[in-house]
């Protein structure tokens, strides 16, 4: 990955170019003085495994609404131990 420095003060004012490089893959070494600050890397997109978790499953109801004894944190059919 290529890197490139630049001071501060400078990328405060060429932001949008900054991350134009970013998104080309280029990394960004900000530094203040000289002295290194921070780093705008490019984020790393996850792959993407099938069959990673074989039988897992999701329930058929996991997108429907919370009951309002949910919210109210009203105990219902409640087991303890």
């Amino acid at each position: 990955m290529q890197t490139r420095t630049i001071e501060v003060q400078e990328a405060q004012a060429s932001l949008d170019e900054l991350l134009a490089l970013v998104r080309e893959g280029v990394e960004i070494l900000l530094t203040e003085g000289g002295t290194p600050l921070a780093r705008l890397t490019p984020v790393e997109t996850g792959r993407r495994i099938p069959d990673l978790h074989p039988g897992a499953w999701i329930s058929d109801d996991f997108d429907d609404g919370l009951p309002d004894e949910f919210w109210l944190g009203e105990e219902r059919n409640c087991i303890c131990k």
